[in-house]
């Protein structure tokens, strides 16, 4: 179970430093689209929808990383006022009773929403149809990343309590 859980972080921490360079991308777009602004007086067609789905694929992809080094929101004032045990507790709970049933819903909504999207060929309405169906199907790799990365929180929480 242990091995498990360190697998999940390993690939979760693996994906994650593969994917964080995606910004330097996006800052990349972002200077040439104002260079050409500066210089030629005329930013170009297709920069602005590039940003925003480079900016959607790292928000999501990154998602799952940030689970994993707790950088997301938890109610730490509380939560540190538990033993350990108490605390493998709420964890267990807390991805339990709360996280799993939002990503299940999260993942059916999104299984819907992006197959419909790859099924019509769904572009974007500016001057240049860059394709959106991909994008929208990150939202479905970012939810299984972040189900996969509450197991093992969650197995980890197990072992805590198996050890006190």
């Amino acid at each position: 179970m242990n091995a498990i859980a360190r697998f999940i972080d390993l690939f979760n921490d693996w994906f994650g430093r593969i994917v964080a360079p995606i910004v330097a991308v996006l800052t990349i777009v972002v200077v040439y689209d104002i260079s050409l602004r500066f210089f030629i007086g005329r930013p170009s067609d297709w920069a602005f929808e590039v940003t925003k789905q480079l900016f959607a694929a790292h928000f999501m992809l990154l998602a799952a990383y940030a689970l994993y080094h707790r950088a997301h929101v938890e109610v730490d004032v509380i939560k540190n006022l538990f033993s350990k045990k108490g605390q493998a507790i709420l964890d267990i709970l807390g991805y339990v009773v709360f996280f799993a049933p939002f990503i299940y819903i999260y993942l059916d909504y999104s299984w819907s929403y992006a197959s419909r999207s790859w099924e019509r060929g769904e572009t974007t309405y500016g001057m240049v149809s860059i394709p959106v169906y991909p994008v929208k199907m990150l939202m479905v790799v970012t939810g299984v990343l972040l189900l996969i990365q509450a197991i093992a929180i969650v197995l980890q929480a197990v072992q805590r309590l198996r050890e006190d």
